[in-house]
């Protein structure tokens, strides 16, 4: 499940391999933009926005992609087998002359000019790993509807860019709210801490796949304890030895995980219809 940091990182892998060498292959598998050769072009660089991978290429364009919930790119060397899922899931080819970049099941894959790229990602808030990052701004965003439950808030990249279902779960529980707390009544000063771990857990965690939170609540580091709540369902929370909840919610395919003896505020609502 991509987040900010997989996605900061995975644009750095394709920057290392591609910019600033020109495109010996450029192949985009998805009707609209079939027909589409860059070939001969230099491509500039991959910039990560949030959860968004813009890969600029000379000429004035730029090819936008969104992970969603399952998709990747992956760089090859020369010769190196392409395992990064069946053929038919490859949706984008860009290669050099000594690396590839191949997308699998990207969900979101368009071609458009580099001029026109705030269509695709002006409307996110500050990005928790981008050179804009503004945690006042991002507070205040977060704190605009104070109705809003915590998670949903988190969620929105409107409010601050990066954050996936993972760090959503994981926050809550450092905040010792639940996801479906009010924004407006957690306690003074809350916000403004939230906003900080995220920035300070992403940052720590963007130079690798294998993600790590359980650090930012001081405990002593063990290797065998990685997140908190998030995919630990049924098993003893770390701070007060509940079980861990978790529900499934009807957006997205999304789950939030929970611990009810640490974490303050109202449960879920009525499950949703399947």
């Amino acid at each position: 499940m991509p987040e900010g940091d997989t996605v900061w990182l995975t644009a750095h892998r394709m920057h290392a391999a591609l910019a600033g060498r020109v495109l010996t292959r450029f192949d985009l598998r998805v009707p609209r933009f079939a027909t589409a050769d860059l070939t001969g072009r230099t491509l500039l660089d991959v910039t990560p926005r949030g959860k968004h991978l813009l890969a600029r290429v000379e000429g004035g364009l730029t090819l936008h992609s969104h992970l969603r919930m399952e998709g990747s790119w992956r760089v090859f060397a020369p010769g190196q087998r392409w395992n990064g899922g069946p053929d038919h899931q490859i949706r984008a080819v860009l290669g050099a002359a000594d690396a590839t970049a191949v997308g699998y099941r990207l969900p979101v894959l368009e071609l458009l000019r580099t001029a026109d790229e705030a269509s695709v990602v002006g409307h996110l808030g500050p990005d928790l790993l981008g050179p804009d990052w503004e945690p006042a701004e991002a507070v205040r965003r977060l704190c605009a509807d104070p109705a809003r439950p915590l998670g949903e808030a988190l969620l929105d990249q409107r409010n601050l860019a990066g954050i996936g279902n993972v760090y959503k779960c994981e926050l809550a529980f450092l905040a010792r709210a639940t996801p479906w707390l009010p924004v407006g009544k957690l306690p003074d000063g809350v916000p403004e801490r939230l906003v900080a771990t995220a920035h300070r857990l992403l940052e720590a965690n963007k130079g690798r796949f294998e993600r790590k939170t359980v650090m930012a609540g001081g405990h002593v580091d063990r290797p065998d304890r990685k997140v908190y709540v998030y995919g630990r369902r049924g098993k003893a929370c770390y701070r007060c030895g509940a079980p861990i909840r978790h529900r499934e919610e009807d957006d997205r395919e999304r789950v939030s995980y929970w611990c009810p003896g640490c974490q303050l505020g109202p449960g879920p609502g009525p499950a949703p219809r399947r």
